[in-house]
């Protein structure tokens, strides 16, 4: 059976181009993230927006020679471990992330052997050798990252620079350095349900911009709150990522990107059945995580295998993935609880009654509900958390429905729509090929589906960091998505929380039968992996 790669950060950095398989859209985003314009790329989980950073920042390491601009890729995936008493304490931690991560890369790529005299200004001392031991910089980064360990932690920032000084050390290294620019990659930023964080973030995104230095980031959609001081349209180019199920060229596009890591005995199979592979890359709704993920559970890709996947992952593990952010934000119970009801009640039912009346009629179908511009803000906001899991996403704003009446459309996740057949194998793909957005379920200003959502009279709040942490560390390792394998083995080992995950060492791992070094690593970074994933919602 093929390995497949589900993340980014599994691909060598290196190897990233060998993997990219290029649509339009694709070519459109890596060119704008490679471009002087601050970006803000928004897409759901697994959509692939961290590869295409890797593919912006291999590109542009390819032309450095000619063209002199160095990117760095920075990840934010240790956010949700910060828990000290500073009040500015993500702003204070990214810019040590940042700081820590562009000396680490100029050092590896071998621009810098010495420390030059502005470069002192993003290390924190005025040594020479890089190579010496830890900077106060990197010291400053890993208190932050540590202080999820302890409580009312005190991190000492004062070697820190002040965004001025950071800007004149960039403009001073890019001139030292012969470099036109440097371009900053962030990865899971203003990824968790804290407003207050996200805010922090985009405020410094904002504060960096300069000749010298190009900042862009990736976002998950719905659930990032921009604040006031950050100006969407006016602080950075906003993109969305989504592979768009109407594209001719999209099962091809996808079957692409399973062959880049299939196996021969996997690509016989899709040659054999190949409209099964279709049904399942059309339910991934663009997803290729997801694709890969269902893939890997129906590897013969036959009917039976296809007609079980679709039946088990989005009648059931979706939506539990869903359901179970009430858990992790119970702020967000109501409006999480109804958004499943809703699509699960009213939407979907909708959209298929319509799809047999309109294939039997005129072949045509429909994936698409339309919710009228003022319907009330809670509604609005379950429809965002609905989009941060993929279930639904925004197809298109200011669409005129019956009446004359302005609203947004939106595209269900085909997925969950082929669950409600009988035997998805024999209508899913009918459906998926006569799709149009002109046919679409509509809910107006005052849909009576709205009523239990506003009688329930929502309290939005933002959770305290120390609290919502130390809840998710205490708890069982069965929230991380991780193979049984592994989690049988960090359950011998006494490993039950995802707490004791974190402090678990490679050398406790070891204790396992048949666990060596290699595998230790592995098993540690794939626990890890999942654990960060897990907490960054």
């Amino acid at each position: 059976m093929s390995e497949f790669f589900y993340r980014t950060e599994d691909i060598k950095p290196e190897e990233v181009l060998k993997y990219f398989v290029e649509t339009k859209r694709d070519r459109e985003i890596v060119d704008a993230l490679k471009g002087k314009t601050p970006i803000v790329l928004a897409g759901s989980r697994g959509v692939g927006k961290s590869f295409l950073l890797r593919v912006a920042e291999a590109e542009l390491t390819g032309a450095l020679p000619d063209d002199r601009v160095f990117p760095v890729y920075v990840t934010f995936s240790k956010s949700s471990l910060i828990n000290t008493t500073d009040p500015r304490q993500f702003q204070h931690w990214m810019l040590a992330k940042i700081c820590a991560r562009l000396v680490r890369a100029l050092t590896n790529c071998g621009m810098i052997n010495v420390t030059p005299k502005t470069l002192s200004i993003l290390t924190g001392q005025s040594g020479t050798s890089l190579l010496e031991s830890q900077t106060p910089i990197d010291f400053v980064a890993a208190q932050f990252e540590d202080s999820w360990k302890e409580t009312a932690v005190t991190v000492d920032v004062s070697a820190l620079p002040t965004i001025e000084a950071f800007k004149d050390a960039i403009e001073d290294l890019c001139e030292s350095l012969d470099l036109s620019r440097i371009a900053i990659f962030i990865d899971e930023a203003a990824h968790i349900f804290l407003p207050e964080q996200q805010r922090q973030f985009l405020t410094l995104f904002r504060d960096l911009r300069s000749p010298y230095l190009s900042c862009k980031a990736a976002v998950y959609p719905g659930v990032t709150s921009y604040g006031d001081s950050f100006q969407p349209v006016h602080d950075a180019t906003m993109l969305s990522l989504d592979r768009d199920v109407l594209e001719r060229e999209y099962v091809r596009k996808m079957r692409e990107i399973v062959e880049k890591q299939a196996e021969s005995a996997l690509l016989r199979e899709l040659e054999r059945h190949g409209e099964n592979f279709a049904i399942l890359a059309y339910a991934a709704s663009g997803n290729p995580r997801v694709l890969l993920k269902t893939l890997g559970r129906a590897s013969g890709v036959t009917a039976a295998q296809t007609n079980e996947v679709i039946r088990e992952y989005y009648r059931v593990d979706i939506w539990s993935e869903h359901s179970t952010l009430t858990e992790r934000y119970a702020g967000h119970r109501t409006l999480i609880d109804w958004g499943r009801q809703f699509i699960e009640s009213d939407v979907l039912p909708d959209i298929q009654k319509k799809n047999t009346q309109y294939l039997g009629a005129e072949r045509s179908s429909t994936c698409f509900f339309w919710v009228h511009r003022d319907a009330p803000e809670p509604v609005k906001e379950a429809l965002r958390l609905l989009a941060y899991t993929g279930i639904v996403r925004e197809h298109a704003t200011g669409i005129k429905a019956t009446r004359g009446e302005v609203g947004t459309r939106y595209a269900v996740n085909l997925g969950c729509l082929f669950a409600l057949e009988a035997i998805p194998t024999k209508t899913a793909l009918p459906i998926a090929q006569h799709l149009t957005p002109k046919r679409m379920s509509e809910f107006g200003v005052n849909h009576k589906a709205y009523k239990s959502l506003l009688d329930a009279v929502p309290t939005f709040t933002e959770p305290g960091v120390g609290g919502v942490l130390r809840l998710q560390l205490e708890k069982s390792i069965d929230v991380l998505d991780i193979t049984e394998w592994q989690r049988e083995a960090l359950r011998s080992l006494g490993l039950n929380t995802v707490g004791d995950v974190l402090h678990a060492t490679e050398t406790k791992l070891q204790e396992k039968k048949w666990v060596g070094e290699v595998r230790s690593r592995r098993m540690r970074n794939a626990a890890i992996a999942a654990v960060y994933e897990f907490l960054s919602g």
